[in-house]
C-alpha cells in the first residue's frame, strides 16, 4: 500500500498579506456571528472577529511547518533500542466540523545511523496537529515523516484523541478517545516490537 504525504503548503505570508487575511476572515466570522442573530456590535462580541481570526492562525500555524525542516537536528549515532517520545500532547482542528480534538501522540523509532533531537519529535508533532486534520491521516503523516527523513530500521506513531465533534455535538459521547496506529519498516512486521511499543507506553 502506497502510502503518500503532501508537504507542499503556502510559503508564509508577508505582514501585509497576514494582516489582510486577518481582516477578511474577521470580516466573515462578523456575517456569521450576524446571521446567527447576534449582534457583533455589542461589548462581549466586538473583538470577537478579530480574536477568532488570530487564533485560526495559531491553531493552523503547522499549514506553513515543513516536516522535513522540523527534522533537521540529526546526530551520526546507532542505538539498537527504541526511542520513545511518549505523552506528547496535541491539539488539532477537525476539518471536518472546524472543532478541536486533542490527546497525546506517542512516537518510536529504531535508529539507523543517526538519530535526532528528542525535542524535533514534539515538534513534528506540532506540525502535522496544527492543521485541518483528521486522526487517521495525522498519524500515518507522522509515521511517513519519521521514514523518509531519518530513514530508521523502523518506526511506529499512536494517537488517542477526544473529539468534541463527537462530545458536545452529534453523540454526545464525552470522555470516549479515538486510537489510531502507524508503523513502518520493523515495526511494521515484527509483532514483538510492536507489542514492546505499547508494553513500554503501557497502552
Amino acid at each position: 500500500m502506497a502510502h503518500e504525504l503532501s508537504y507542499t503548503n503556502p510559503a508564509p505570508a508577508a505582514d501585509t498579506e497576514t494582516d489582510d487575511r486577518r481582516a477578511a476572515i474577521a470580516y466573515h466570522v462578523r456575517e456569521i456571528l450576524r446571521l446567527l442573530g447576534e449582534d457583533p456590535t455589542r461589548e462581549g462580541l466586538l473583538d470577537t472577529p478579530v480574536r477568532v481570526a488570530k487564533m485560526y492562525e495559531e491553531m493552523l500555524e503547522g499549514m506553513w511547518m515543513q516536516p522535513e525542516d522540523v527534522l533537521t537536528t540529526t546526530f551520526a549515532e546507532r542505538a539498537e533500542g527504541p526511542v520513545i517520545v511518549s505523552d506528547i500532547t496535541f491539539y488539532s482542528l477537525c476539518e471536518h466540523h472546524l472543532v478541536p480534538f486533542f490527546g497525546q501522540a506517542h512516537v518510536a523509532y529504531l535508529p539507523g545511523d543517526r538519530i535526532v533531537g528528542i525535542s524535533k519529535v514534539a515538534r513534528l508533532v506540532d506540525a502535522f496537529s496544527r492543521r485541518l486534520q483528521v486522526q487517521e491521516r495525522m498519524t500515518e503523516q507522522i509515521a511517513q515523516a519519521m521514514d523518509e527523513v531519518l530513514r530508521p530500521r523502523g518506526v511506529i506513531a499512536l494517537v488517542e484523541a477526544e473529539h468534541t465533534c463527537m462530545c458536545a455535538r452529534g453523540v454526545r459521547k464525552p470522555g470516549s478517545r479515538t486510537t489510531t496506529l502507524a508503523a513502518r519498516g520493523l515495526y511494521a512486521t515484527d509483532p514483538g516490537l510492536r507489542d514492546e511499543f505499547l508494553r513500554l507506553i503501557r497502552r
